[in-house]
């Protein structure tokens, strides 16, 4: 019986002392209460009348909120008084042991040269300066065909192909008969198998033999790979006909497609830098040599011209290459890209304003880089920025103040919920 009676007692004495000291346990729990102990009201004057006071509130705790007055429930420390134009700008407080806590970091303000990083994507593409037609002024046969396949490297002055042509056998002969003349016919018959195609040697090996050659040998003009073959052994050629297209890849161009409104930031001599997936950290350095004076009327870009060198033989036409493009901008009045708070229609940043305080003011972006935003109006060179946190910080300001940049934000956000109905 003793036993059960000893915890019935207990109980009561709790909800005895809890009934007495209900006053103390409320305002130690309740940040809008206080005890009737508290020490007495220091005189905020100073800080701005009765009527600029939104609230009183702890340095260390924010989350208590007084009317009046008084010590922290929490931690004992005098509360210091919230000024109403402090909630209309957004400013808010926090300690340096809360910044460190939460990864709270800051930046300046500064002016100093600024880099535009412009990427472009490109083509590799043939040097069409160094592209050479094989073709004939005189129709004939082709008897042997030297060179086979598409793709086949040839140097200057190989062999290519033999061609029968009835047309030049006939005007060996002619100027095999001529040549003994030495006057006007015979030099218009020589030059006539030059213009037809014959080298110097070949035109004196002729006047040697004593009889024109059945199968005249034709040789590459240029040095290069065959990227367009277009005869087989034993056809019939057509004056003027292409049989051969010959490209030299020790130099290639890459156009790089630049749209409209970044093309007044390209110009030429500018340096760039190219890379391709299939060459993992590979750069290749050059400088654009021509801007297309014309745009693509589908994908509205235009074309750049970039000429590299390609002795290794890495880049080959049609491939796909990264293409960037720095930028030099000057100096420009800069801030860290991670500061600025996207808030609908506003830009944000939180100005450090000292002792903890912290700011939002609304900016005005201009160029940007791969790190840094220009600032054309909002702050000045010098002013501390939240670099880091910033969200965070936005949450607080959101939550405990009333300024003008988080009510509108508000506003648009239940306008748009409600499907803009009046």
């Amino acid at each position: 019986m003793t036993r059960k009676i000893i915890p019935l007692v207990a109980l009561v004495a709790a909800a005895a002392t809890a009934f007495v000291f209900r006053t103390e346990l409320v305002a130690w729990f309740s940040p809008d209460s206080r005890p009737a102990s508290a020490a007495p009201a220091h005189d905020h004057g100073k800080s701005g009348g009765a009527s600029d006071v939104a609230y009183y509130t702890c340095p260390m705790h924010p989350a208590v909120h007084s009317d009046k007055p008084g010590q922290c429930p929490i931690c004992g420390m005098a509360l210091t008084p919230v000024l109403t134009s402090t909630l209309e700008s957004g400013e808010i407080v926090i300690d340096d042991a809360r910044r460190a806590a939460v990864g709270i970091r800051t930046g300046k303000a500064v002016r100093a040269p600024m880099t535009r990083s412009l990427r472009a994507v490109g083509r590799v593409a043939y040097d069409e300066t160094r592209l050479r037609d094989v073709t004939l002024k005189l129709s004939g046969w082709i008897t042997k065909l030297h060179v086979t396949q598409t793709g086949q490297p040839v140097r200057q002055g190989q062999l290519l192909f033999t061609l029968y042509s009835p047309e030049l056998f006939a005007a060996q002969q002619e100027y095999l008969l001529a040549r003994p003349r030495a006057d006007a016919l015979a030099r218009a018959a020589e030059r006539k198998l030059a213009l037809w195609g014959l080298t110097a040697a070949q035109i004196a090996k002729v006047a040697e033999r004593g009889e024109p050659l059945e199968d005249v040998p034709f040789y590459a003009p240029a040095g290069g790979y065959v990227i367009e073959k277009n005869v087989v052994e034993g056809a019939m050629v057509q004056a003027g006909e292409r049989l051969f297209r010959i490209a030299a890849l020790d130099k290639v161009w890459v156009e790089a497609d630049i749209y409209e409104a970044d093309l007044r930031s390209v110009r030429l001599g500018q340096r760039v830098t190219v890379e391709l997936s299939y060459l993992p950290g590979a750069t290749f350095d050059g400088k654009v040599a021509y801007v297309y004076p014309y745009l693509d009327p589908a994908s509205r870009t235009g074309k750049v011209r970039i000429e590299l060198s390609n002795q290794g033989k890495e880049l080959k036409p049609d491939m796909y290459a990264t293409v960037s493009f720095a930028v030099d901008l000057g100096p420009r009045l800069q801030i860290p890209l991670d500061a600025v708070v996207y808030t609908g229609p506003r830009r944000l940043v939180f100005v450090d304003l000292g002792q903890g305080r912290l700011r939002p003011q609304e900016v005005t972006l201009g160029a940007r880089t791969d790190d840094a935003v220009e600032v054309l109006t909002g702050v000045a060179e010098g002013d501390t920025v939240v670099t880091s946190g910033n969200f965070l910080v936005a949450a607080e300001s959101r939550i405990r103040s009333a300024s003008k940049f988080w009510r509108e934000e508000r506003a648009g956000g239940e306008h748009a919920g409600h499907g803009g109905a009046p």
